[in-house]
């Protein structure tokens, strides 16, 4: 797809991938604003907290986020190659994801006692079904992505809707989450969870406006249980650039399975309160969009694998980074515990910059196949996370996490096995030549 389309007249005319680049942009930052108040490392484990308390449910959610956003596109992938405009099923899974927050809202609003024995299977059930909807926008999106920029822009599209995401999901956030959070009996996440819901409901109306040409009509393929988890081994097994990309992708992915235990770090070993968890939200989405347009140009400019491995071997001492400020040698660490977030906001930017880098192995009809197999080579670590949660209770915090850290070098230490997809395109159009 070109910049431009020449007439008829010979007069150069603007291409819909510019217009699509932005809309595409506006819906990232629309999402992100909504993002801001359901933090995975912040704010979903406070709720949680809230309700129950106990390590071993923290250490659910990571696994429900993982195997929502994987296991769901896996299933989907086949049939989202039959629809012929993508930006129909990018608008109804935007309006999934905005239900079970706006259910949420409603029902939270209702209740007196919030740590009812129902409450928690609610809200985790609650948040796989989020999650399951998230997986599949987020394929649609690559898909569609795929579909309507080129490689070499993809990496603007990730820094301005990561940067001016940042921008406007602080703002809000300052305006209303510290009033919000800090509200007696947690009366305030009935705001909270109305707040996630509508953003998620407008980033959906967003996506109508983007300018896609119809794909050629396919027969819609009846869902089979077994066949897209053969179709992912096929991909894994055979394609040797995506299984060296997997491997980095698992190890890298541990990061999060101390995800909802830093927010628990904080409050208990260092002994922060409520009001800094402001601060740790905001903190770590200004780094996302500090960091997203760094990796973006820099994958722009040198391909998606240089990207990857800087962000994720600055990843690898986020662990390493919290233990220190819990281990005491520092007498006011409560106030700078923030910086570990700071180096928490490059995570989202390296599994964006990895499913751009999927996107690169494979011809465009292979796009749904493969961002769906990627997805559930991020869920794989995550059968550990209860165990994760549940040491964490049990035995010195400090070996999870520097644990995971070591697992986070080794992967960066194996993007030097992964190939990269446009010095194997420069050498076919020089032969080509």
């Amino acid at each position: 797809m070109e910049d431009v389309d020449q007439s008829a007249d010979g007069q150069l005319e603007k291409s819909p991938e510019t217009h699509n680049l932005w809309t595409l942009a506006i819906q990232n930052v629309v999402l992100r604003v909504g993002w801001i108040f359901k933090t995975e490392s912040v704010i979903m484990p406070y709720v949680v907290d809230a309700i129950s308390g106990a390590g071993w449910v923290r250490g659910l959610l990571p696994i429900l986020s993982r195997v929502g956003q994987s296991v769901p596109p896996l299933m989907y992938a086949d049939r989202l190659r039959s629809q012929p405009l993508k930006k129909f099923p990018l608008f109804f899974t935007a309006i999934a994801m905005a239900l079970p927050f706006l259910l949420l809202s409603f029902v939270w609003s209702r209740l007196e006692d919030r740590s009812i024995w129902w409450m928690t299977p609610f809200f985790l059930v609650l948040y796989f079904v989020f999650f399951s909807a998230t997986g599949l926008n987020q394929l649609v999106f690559g898909t569609l992505q795929g579909k309507l920029v080129r490689p070499n822009r993809r990496g603007f599209l990730l820094g301005i809707g990561g940067t001016v995401g940042s921008i406007f999901a602080v703002t809000t956030a300052l305006v209303w989450l510290d009033s919000w959070i800090s509200q007696p009996n947690y009366d305030g996440f009935t705001w909270v969870f109305l707040f996630n819901g509508s953003a998620f409901f407008v980033a959906g109306l967003v996506a109508l406006f983007c300018i896609e040409h119809r794909d050629a009509d396919r027969e819609i393929p009846k869902i089979r249980i077994v066949e897209p988890f053969t179709i992912a081994w096929k991909i894994f097994w055979h394609d040797r650039s995506f299984r060296k990309a997997a491997y980095v992708a698992m190890l890298f992915i541990s990061s999060l399975l101390v995800f909802p235990h830093y927010q628990w770090l904080g409050r208990e070993r260092i002994g922060t309160d409520a009001t800094d968890l402001i601060y740790w939200v905001i903190a770590q989405n200004i780094s996302v969009g500090f960091y997203s347009p760094i990796l973006g140009r820099i994958a722009d400019l040198y391909g998606n694998r240089l990207a990857i491995r800087v962000g994720i071997f600055i990843v690898s001492l986020t662990p390493l980074l919290a233990v220190f400020f819990a281990s005491g040698y520092l007498e006011n660490a409560h106030e700078w515990y923030w910086l570990t977030f700071v180096l928490l906001g490059l995570t989202p930017v390296i599994m964006r910059t990895i499913l751009n880098y999927t996107l690169e192995l494979v011809e465009e009809d292979q796009h749904p196949h493969y961002l769906s197999t990627m997805k559930i080579i991020f869920a794989a670590p995550f059968v550990f996370a209860p165990f994760v949660g549940y040491l964490i209770d049990t035995i010195p915090y400090q070996i999870p996490f520097i644990g995971v850290s070591i697992l986070v070098l080794i992967g960066g230490a194996l993007t030097f096995r992964m190939v990269e997809p446009r010095d194997q395109l420069d050498s076919v159009s020089h032969k080509g030549e």
